[in-house]
């Protein structure tokens, strides 16, 4: 069993800049525990023989062939915003940038 001391949660958190009751430290002590426990067993199956994965499911990627179709006119399209400036969409200033 992988045991975390108190001293190394508390100066862990002390890096960290986190400040921690006794108790909380004890509590983490145990669960941080717990936790280097379940990584060691999940080690101890995923051997060489076992190939890696990131999900259970195998995904692929569906990818369409990219086709050149004609695009909409700028004018056309710029007539129906509600304001435009030298080809492109105006927009309120947000940002109070110049």
């Amino acid at each position: 069993m992988s045991t975390f001391s108190e001293d190394e949660v508390a100066r862990l958190a002390g890096l960290a800049r986190i400040a921690l009751t006794p108790s909380e430290v004890e509590r983490l002590a145990d669960e941080l525990g717990v936790i280097a426990d379940s990584v060691a067993k999940v080690s101890e199956v995923a051997t060489p023989e076992v190939p890696a994965t990131s999900h259970p499911i195998p995904l692929t990627n569906v990818m369409r062939e990219d086709k050149v179709v004609p695009t909409l006119d700028r004018d056309e399209v710029l007539a129906s915003a509600p304001a435009d400036e030298d080809g492109k969409f105006l927009v309120p200033q947000i940002l109070g940038e110049e």
